[in-house]
């Protein structure tokens, strides 16, 4: 198998088709049953090139004297995996990364296979010494690979921490995952899996990877025993202190880990509406429900924009994590940094919707999790505190999980300093209409 030409063509594929990369890899890699070495350096390449896409283009246009809109898809591509290699992969011999694009370029792009060489070559020779922007926001942009519009946006969200946010947007955090406790421990499961795992900091159901396992290959995940969820997304559901014999809905439910993470802790005692808006989707929450043993899981599909008319008023506790710009997993899924933030509208209005929707379920004395993955805080506190202003039966709650103290009853999570993805947590409680 040819590694580098397996990278050329899912992303070729993938951006032709405007799917995510990991989508487009994941299939790849399965129907192609790649293992080992080689899985490890397509995902590096394919992943890599997505992530850096600003950087190698901004070195591209500097070396050519030319946009790299005027450029032929696939001499763009072509460039975008040698220059990667040379740039960011320290394993890899400059002479090689070089050499082997050249040659996938005489079957790509014959025409332009000098024009490739010179540039590659070039780069070899000048790496150290590249001409990058001395503008504070425009070197930022460039050095990391993210628009200036999203450096804007971080640097008014989070003035004091933009450039440390910017700066981890391409460290791929190691994957977590939540022990299900109906079936072991997580000190047997950390003891079978060995050195290879450490107990999250603020989850006691959380154990992160601290390699590269090869997680496919895991048993605990195969049998149930286990299953992937960021930390993040543990201590959220940890907050809402789901409890046996609780009714619950998840409004937003697929994949279905927060419903999950709520039925373990309820000892699979209860019931737990799951909602997506997709029926396709729906068979991912009921397989892995399945193969993790819970019984008290009722998914169906529903468009959460407005409520089910059966449960109004009916639920202790509600999850509303909601879809979101999705600026806190940018390291997980890169394209996310490529959308443009000058039209969220339709977004901003979905998650009203849902939110307004998604209360009606909570009874008197209930809770209301409300959560996102983004870091952007028209989507975060600002969203909460209009609701709450506007539905003054609501107030937010106090809580703290492990070291996480949110004594406002909102918290957002950073990757530098929680070791999580970045990501929004708001508790409400329905204290009923004040006097």
């Amino acid at each position: 198998m040819n590694v580098r030409e397996c990278a050329y063509k899912i992303l070729t594929e993938s951006e032709r088709s405007e799917k995510y990369i990991s989508i487009a890899l994941d299939a790849f890699i399965s129907s192609h049953s790649v293992t080992g070495e080689d899985r490890a350096l397509l995902c590096a390449l394919v992943y890599g090139v997505t992530e850096r896409r600003i950087s190698l283009d901004y070195i591209i246009s500097a070396f050519s004297g030319r946009k790299v809109s005027s450029l032929d898809k696939e001499v763009l591509t072509l460039l975008r995996l040698g220059m990667y290699q040379i740039l960011y992969l320290d394993k890899i011999p400059d002479s090689a990364a070089a050499n082997e694009t050249v040659k996938l370029a005489s079957r790509y792009a014959s025409r332009s296979k000098n024009f490739i060489n010179a540039l590659l070559r070039r780069l070899c020779r000048e790496k150290n010494d590249l001409p990058y922007p001395t503008d504070t926001l425009e070197r930022l942009s460039v050095t990391h690979s993210v628009p200036k519009e999203l450096c804007l946006h971080f640097k008014k969200d989070y003035p004091e921490r933009y450039e440390e946010i910017i700066s981890l947007v391409n460290c791929r955090p190691r994957l977590t995952l939540t022990v299900n406790t109906l079936k072991t421990t997580r000190e047997k499961l950390a003891s079978e899996i060995g050195d290879e795992c450490e107990f999250c900091r603020n989850s006691e159901k959380g154990l992160r990877l601290t390699s590269n396992f090869p997680v496919s290959q895991l048993q605990p995940l195969i049998d149930g025993r286990c299953f992937v969820q960021d930390e993040a997304s543990q201590i959220a559901v940890s907050a809402l202190d789901a409890r046996e014999g609780d009714t619950v809905v998840d409004v937003c439910s697929c994949p279905g880990g927060k419903a999950f993470f709520a039925a373990i802790s309820m000892n699979d005692r209860g019931k737990i509406y799951c909602f997506d808006l997709h029926e396709s989707k729906l068979s991912l929450i009921e397989n892995q429900g399945k193969k993790l043993g819970l019984n008290i899981l009722d998914v169906s599909c529903h468009d959460s924009s407005s409520p089910r008319a059966d449960l109004i008023g009916k639920a202790d506790k509600v999850i509303c994590d909601l879809p979101c710009s999705g600026l806190g997993v940018i390291a997980k899924k890169p394209e996310i940094r490529y959308k443009s933030l000058s039209d969220l509208s339709e977004l901003d209005n979905i998650q009203r919707a849902i939110l307004d929707a998604s209360s009606k379920y909570v009874k008197v004395g209930g809770t209301l999790l409300y959560s996102t993955c983004t870091l952007r805080k028209a989507e975060n506190e600002e969203r909460v505190l209009a609701f709450v202003k506007e539905n003054p039966d609501f107030e937010i709650s106090p809580f703290s999980v492990g070291e996480i103290s949110a004594e406002n009853g909102f918290i957002t999570l950073f990757p530098s300093e929680n070791g999580t993805d970045g990501f929004f947590i708001a508790k409400l409680k329905r204290i009923g209409q004040k006097s």
